[in-house]
C-alpha cells in the first residue's frame, strides 16, 4: 500500500470516529469505546477491499460483514453513512424510538447483512454466509468483527470449529482485541488467551496485527483472501476509545457518556488529526 492510500484509509478512519462521537453525544448514549477501536478496520473493509455497491445493497454476489459486537453500531452507521447507503443527516435519528438506526445493528437498515447484539452468534451466521457462497459457487467473502470479550462465549468456539472442519477459506474473522469489555480489563474478567493458538487449534490460519495499522489489516485481508483450505482469523491488537487521549484504555467509556469538557477534547484531538492527515 503506497503513502497516499495508507493517509486517505487512516484520514477515513478518523472522519468515522468523529461522525460516530457527533451521533453518540446527540443521542445523549452509546458505545464509545469500542465503536473507536474498529474505525481501522472498518475505513479498510469499506473504502479498499469489501466489494459492495451502495446504489445496490442487496446484490447477491457482495461480501458481507457481519459486525458481532452488536452494540458497537455507531461506528458501522458511520461507516455506512459516510459510504453513501444513506445520509449523514439520518446519523442524528440514532436511538430515536422511530428511526431505525438502533442502539444494536439491525437488518432493516442498508448495507447491514445481520442483525446483531446477543453476543456470541455473529461466527455462526459468518460461516453460513460463507458456506452458502461455496456451495452456489460464489466468489464473495464472508467477514466478521469479533469483540475479545464476546469470544468468551462458548458459541464462538462451535462456530470456529465448524469453519475449520469444512474448510470455509471465505470466511474472515477480525478480532477487536482492545482488551476492556463491560466489567474491566479482559485479562481479569476471563482470560482468552492465547487467542491466536485457539484459533490455529480448530484449523484456522491465524495473523496477528496491529488493528490501528491500515497497510497491515490490508495486507492481513489480502492475505487471508489468497489462504486456501482454511478459514482466517485476524487478530487486530487495538486501544479501547482509540484516537482520544481522554477516552483510550478507560474502562468507563465502553458504555459510558463524557463530561461537557471531555467531549470538547475530543472534538479537538479528531479534528486535528483529521488535518493533519490532509496535509
Amino acid at each position: 500500500m503506497n503513502a497516499d492510500k495508507r493517509k486517505k484509509l487512516s484520514r477515513e478512519a478518523y472522519v468515522i470516529r468523529k461522525k460516530l462521537l457527533e451521533t453518540i453525544q446527540n443521542a445523549g448514549s452509546g458505545h464509545i469505546g469500542g465503536s473507536m477501536s474498529i474505525a481501522e478496520i472498518l475505513s479498510v473493509l469499506y473504502f479498499e477491499e469489501m466489494k459492495i455497491n451502495p446504489e445496490n445493497p442487496d446484490m447477491q454476489d457482495r461480501d458481507r460483514l457481519v459486525l458481532s459486537k452488536g452494540h458497537c453500531s455507531p461506528a458501522l452507521y458511520a461507516t455506512l453513512a459516510l459510504k453513501g447507503f444513506f445520509s449523514i443527516e439520518h446519523l442524528s435519528s440514532f436511538r430515536n424510538m422511530e428511526s431505525d438506526l438502533s442502539g444494536h445493528v439491525e437488518i432493516h437498515v442498508p448495507g447491514v447483512d445481520m442483525s446483531s447484539g446477543s453476543l456470541g452468534q455473529g461466527l455462526s451466521v459468518g460461516l453460513g454466509m460463507a458456506l452458502f457462497a461455496k456451495n452456489k459457487g460464489y466468489k464473495n467473502r464472508a467477514f466478521v468483527i469479533l469483540g475479545d470479550g464476546e469470544i468468551q462465549e462458548g458459541q464462538i468456539w462451535e462456530a470456529a470449529m465448524a469453519a475449520g472442519y469444512f474448510k470455509a477459506d471465505n470466511l474472515i474473522a477480525l478480532v477487536d482485541n482492545n482488551k476492556i469489555q463491560l466489567d474491566g480489563w479482559l485479562k481479569e474478567v476471563m482470560s482468552p488467551y492465547p487467542i491466536g493458538e485457539k484459533f490455529r487449534a480448530f484449523g484456522w490460519n491465524v495473523l496477528e496485527i496491529d488493528g490501528h495499522d491500515v497497510a497491515q489489516i490490508h495486507h492481513a485481508i489480502k492475505f487471508a483472501s489468497e489462504t486456501q483450505g482454511k478459514p482466517t482469523a485476524i487478530i487486530c491488537s487495538t486501544i479501547k476509545g482509540k484516537g482520544v487521549s481522554v477516552f483510550e484504555n478507560q474502562v468507563r467509556f465502553h458504555g459510558g457518556q463524557p463530561t461537557e469538557e471531555e467531549w470538547k477534547v475530543a472534538f479537538e484531538e479528531i479534528d486535528t488529526r483529521i488535518s493533519e492527515l490532509e496535509e
